[in-house]
């Protein structure tokens, strides 16, 4: 089954895996902190602007003393980003941008999917042509651009963030392109998976 671009959060982790039909030439990079989904260098130019994009970041709030970390499926992983680090709820740092970018307006009207994770607590949120839902969750929670696009429970036992990029990209759902995922406890573990 193909569900596109999917996300994976719970308390203590969060993974992000691009899956795709029409731009499987990509790869995830680091950037210190930061994750950034671009075309590999063999892949055909293209203008498409649902491409490239930050789909990781470590983040500090002002009054917490340990880090979160944001993912997402686009350029609204940024404005979330600043929101957390701005001191908003982790809550309403999702709700903002979803509401204010709305779904991709691309032929499938595809869902903006975004989590905010940490030690023990978080938050998924999703908008779509019809609805924006955002939620705090106890246990690892799914939410994807088709088919799977209402978050619900998904079995996830993954103990660090290289086994984390490692579920999500070999995950039973087609067209894998790459993935990546973090851990947060005392500090924050990430790692990506290329498919290599």
């Amino acid at each position: 089954m193909y569900i596109g671009r999917f996300i994976v959060v719970g308390p203590g982790v969060g993974a992000y895996r691009v899956s795709s039909r029409s731009f499987p030439n990509r790869r995830i990079t680091d950037r210190d902190d930061l994750l950034t989904v671009e075309p590999t260098p063999d892949a055909p130019e293209t203008d498409n602007p649902y491409v490239s994009y930050n789909c990781l970041q470590v983040v500090s709030p002002p009054a917490s003393d340990s880090e979160w970390v944001v993912v997402g499926n686009g350029s609204h992983v940024d404005p979330i980003a600043e929101k957390v680090e701005l001191g908003y709820p982790a809550r309403d740092a999702l709700a903002d941008p979803l509401l204010a970018l709305d779904y991709e307006k691309d032929d499938y009207n595809t869902p903006r999917i975004a989590g905010v994770v940490t030690a023990d607590a978080a938050h998924i949120g999703t908008v779509r042509d019809d609805a924006l839902l955002v939620e705090a969750v106890d246990e690892p929670t799914l939410v994807a651009t088709y088919e799977e696009d209402s978050p619900r429970p998904y079995e996830f036992d993954a103990t660090s963030a290289a086994d984390a990029a490692g579920a999500v990209y070999d995950a039973d759902y087609e067209h894998a392109i790459c993935a990546a995922a973090a851990t947060v406890d005392d500090g924050v573990d990430y790692a990506i998976h290329n498919g290599e």
